[in-house]
């Protein structure tokens, strides 16, 4: 039967075993992430990615539709919604479309942020709500094509928020 001490001293090994698989870990992770980041090439001036300028377009045609929807006089759920409930979004989309044609990272991240809303949304709605096939259908495309737009935005934004690299000295 093995001492107190000995067991004590066991556990110890084990844990600094761990403890090196870990940073063994964290390093090949980070060699990883390095020769990604080497492989992206940083924005040009005046360039933007594709999902970026379809994102400010989608970000465009949500802020015009809005307005528009509100000049026609199309009412929500029986009531015509006052100008500022109209106004507020379409002022923020307005904004991030703006943003996303200059490719500025705070617009692509803040577009990121509604696709992520959207998708839990819709899976959500998928989950609970949705009655018929069509609904299923509609919703099912509406999260692939959500979802590739987010899944193509992630390389773009680290592109967008690289910076210029220097030259070697």
């Amino acid at each position: 039967m093995p001492s107190r001490e000995g067991k004590r001293a066991e556990r110890r090994k084990r844990k600094a075993r761990g403890a090196e698989r870990i940073q063994s870990g964290y390093a090949k992770a980070e060699e990883r992430n390095r020769a990604a980041r080497e492989a992206l090439d940083p924005l040009e001036e005046g360039e933007r990615p594709r999902v970026i300028t379809v994102a400010a377009v989608v970000s465009a045609a949500v802020a015009v539709i809005t307005m528009a929807a509100w000049i026609a006089g199309v009412e929500v759920q029986g009531d015509r919604p006052e100008f500022i409930q109209s106004f507020a979004p379409a002022f923020l989309f307005g904004v991030m479309a703006w943003g996303l044609w200059k490719a500025r990272y705070w617009a692509a991240l803040g577009f990121q942020t509604l696709l992520l809303f959207a998708l839990f949304a819709s899976a959500w709605g998928l989950a609970t709500q949705a009655g018929s096939a069509w609904q299923i259908v509609l919703t099912v495309a509406l999260l692939a094509g959500v979802g590739t737009l987010f899944w193509f935005m992630v390389k773009a934004m680290a592109r967008i928020q690289m910076p210029s690299r220097m030259p070697p000295r």
